[in-house]
């Protein structure tokens, strides 16, 4: 837990926005524009909010990335990690800020654009350069922030052993006679407690509420016989952690041990299919089949997983139709699930890592069913 990384380097922001220029080549698109948010804090480094400002990072093979930024939030710019390895531009209050940017964008063309990019700003740069044509970055260059490399890994993996730690104290506490919100507010505390400096989300679904897979915590008493879900997770050192555990409030009925271990073998039928070169789409088959050969395909709701970096869901995902092959350095939770309507649920998650020859799961902690009081 007392893992300290090193930080990224200039040199490090210099080789991923080098590949963001490259895969945009070899896409077609004419570059990247990346507004204030994940992609911007993955290429440079840089966590500007986002506001009617224009703050803009322009890729484009052959061409030194350009940051455009408003005057007053230039000194945070340049002390951004990987501001020596792109050029800042200024713009100040009073001018337009889409002509400052349009002779940054060539001879124009069509550009890949980060989803969280506001409308007025995509609005007015197109109004600016009437040449140029937009696609979502998610859609254009899904796997720009797919492949981890050894520092990332170190990093998720962090925050996958701090995940386990939190579970491993959350069972030693009392459930029955608490609400699930007190039950989520240990869990965000132990979050904490354990090195994240975010906290995304704190699931906890008793009883019939765990039929509701994204069930939000409330004022539910959790009762002596309820199967409790709990998904939790945030960013730690700015990379994400994402685990599902399913206990149970006292003795469980026979059905529910059947349920529970359907879902744990569906679990270990995706995380077993891991490896290179495989479509996405067989990870979320595998886990798949196992539940629909118990009967209960109906009531498996829900992709099989999700990437995981930087935010705590991002591309691939592993969804039938997904043919993405997967390659090494890829990250991504294999959480399948089962859903009875007005009874319960069960999921139990891992987040796993592309080897060069399989899978290697990063949370650890045991997936049986575990009773608590």
């Amino acid at each position: 837990m007392s893992f300290e990384p090193a930080p990224f380097t200039a040199e490090d922001y210099r080789a991923r926005m080098d590949r963001a220029a490259r895969s945009a080549a070899d896409a077609g698109l004419a570059g990247v524009l990346v507004a204030p948010g994940p992609d911007l804090v993955h290429l440079t480094g840089y966590r500007p909010i986002s506001t009617e400002r224009l703050t803009l990072l322009v890729i484009a093979a052959g061409r030194e990335p350009v940051l455009v930024v408003p005057t007053l939030e230039a000194p945070d710019a340049e002390d951004a990690a990987g501001a020596p390895a792109l050029t800042l531009l200024d713009w100040t209050d009073g001018r337009d800020p889409y002509a400052v940017t349009a002779p940054l964008l060539g001879s124009g063309g069509r550009f890949a654009v980060s989803d969280n990019a506001w409308a007025m700003h995509l609005l007015g740069l197109q109004k600016a350069r009437p040449d140029t044509s937009y696609a979502a970055l998610t859609e254009a260059l899904p796997m720009l922030r797919a492949v981890k490399d050894a520092a990332e890994l170190t990093r998720i993996e962090a925050a996958g052993a701090a995940a386990d730690a939190v579970y491993d104290k959350i069972l030693g506490l009392r459930f029955a006679g608490r609400r699930e919100s007190d039950i989520a507010a240990d869990l965000a505390a132990l979050l904490r407690e354990f090195g994240h400096s975010q906290v995304d989300f704190t699931v906890v679904g008793s009883g019939p509420n765990g039929a509701n897979p994204h069930h939000e915590a409330g004022d539910r008493v959790i009762v002596d016989g309820d199967m409790v879900v709990l998904d939790f997770g945030g960013l730690k050192h700015g990379y994400g952690s994402d685990t599902s555990r399913t206990v149970h409030v006292g003795e469980p009925t026979a059905e529910e041990r059947r349920v529970h271990e359907v879902v744990r073998e569906a679990q270990q039928a995706g995380c077993a299919a891991v490896r290179p070169g495989i479509a996405c789409q067989e990870i979320d088959r595998a886990a798949r089949a196992v539940i629909d050969a118990a009967g209960y395909g109906e009531r498996f709701i829900h992709r099989t997983g999700h990437g995981i970096g930087v935010t705590t869901h991002e591309p691939p995902y592993m969804i039938e139709g997904e043919e993405q092959l997967l390659m090494p350095g890829m990250c991504f939770s294999v959480e399948p699930g089962i859903y009875l309507p007005g009874r319960f649920g069960v999921r139990i998650e891992d987040i796993v890592t592309v080897t060069e020859d399989g899978g290697r799961r990063l949370n650890n902690t045991s997936r049986e069913l575990a009773i608590v009081e």
